[in-house]
């Protein structure tokens, strides 16, 4: 029979899987990667079974190991239950939430609406997550989300809040240098696009142009850094209308196009929407984020 082992030691075991080596869960966990390699040889003391195949190139689950993993995320998934339903039933409003949003909505919305909120609720802490990625609220990677689009994940709660509308803009150095687009004459700008994310590419062709070479001369998916390169005049870009006309260096081009509005979903684990702390900041957020219309 094994011994009793401990949950840390189990933890460990998911993150060195995850990562795929120790030095890569120890920039993942903040755990030194030694710390991490004592952790996994007395899970494997422990349960009397080799649990990783180490070499040059990593880590590799044995066969017992990769059974092992099952049942270890099973305990993690019903430990995260555990605490979800712990923070649901709390009732004070202090304590720390974690918030994701994308890198657009916490970089220019979200500082004035959280300061509001900790103005409002001193006893409340925040960290804030400004990523495009999915964290996944059920890991209590996050208590409340904030995304443009439907999450369908199950045990969800999700609202739509309001809808961001979008416009076209270029720097005003831009625009003396190269002048105003007309849609005729847009495939002769540049424009700053996103990598990964077809968005604007597929955008161009509802309007029957077909993007030529160099005319996408620029592609980040990190939103930020998108509009800072249309702010520095390297293309036209898209953004909030909100956002880019609050921008002096920047004009707003061709008005008239109908580009699709972003939908604004607040989501939240169905656990956390009975803790007052979470039901307090969610429906804040949710009244702040509907006056962004």
């Amino acid at each position: 029979m094994p011994d009793s082992f401990d949950w840390n030691d189990v933890k460990t075991l998911i993150a060195a899987a995850e990562a795929g080596s120790l030095s890569a869960a120890a920039a993942n966990t903040g755990i030194s990667q030694p710390t991490l390699g004592r952790k996994i040889d007395s899970l494997e003391a422990s349960l009397g079974l080799k649990l990783f195949e180490r070499g040059p190139q990593g880590m590799t689950l044995t066969d017992s190991g990769a059974d092992m993993l099952a049942h270890a995320q099973h305990m993690q998934e019903a430990a995260s239950r555990l605490s979800l339903a712990a923070t649901g039933r709390a009732e004070t409003l202090e304590g720390t939430v974690r918030i994701t949003a994308p890198q657009v909505m916490s970089a220019h919305h979200l500082p004035a609406i959280l300061t509001r909120l900790l103005d409002e609720e001193p006893g409340v802490e925040v960290e804030l997550v400004a990523t495009n990625d999915t964290e996944n609220l059920l890991r209590r990677e996050a208590e409340i989300a904030i995304r443009m689009f439907r999450p369908t994940q199950a045990d969800l709660i999700a609202k739509k809040v309001t809808e961001m509308h979008l416009g076209l803009f270029a720097a005003k150095t831009y625009l003396a240098a190269h002048g105003e687009p007309t849609l005729e004459t847009f495939a002769d700008h540049r424009m700053v696009s996103y990598d990964r994310n077809p968005l604007i590419a597929d955008w161009l062709r509802k309007y029957g142009i077909e993007p030529p070479s160099g005319f996408l001369c620029l592609r980040t998916d990190d939103q930020v850094v998108h509009w800072n390169m249309v702010v520095a005049g390297a293309g036209i870009g898209p953004n909030q209308i909100a956002v880019g006309e609050a921008e002096p260096l920047v004009s707003r081009i061709l008005p008239n196009l109908d580009l699709p509005p972003l939908p604004v979903w607040l989501t939240v684990h169905e656990e956390l929407r009975t803790s007052a702390l979470i039901r307090r900041v969610y429906d804040f957020l949710a009244e702040a984020l509907s006056d962004l219309s």
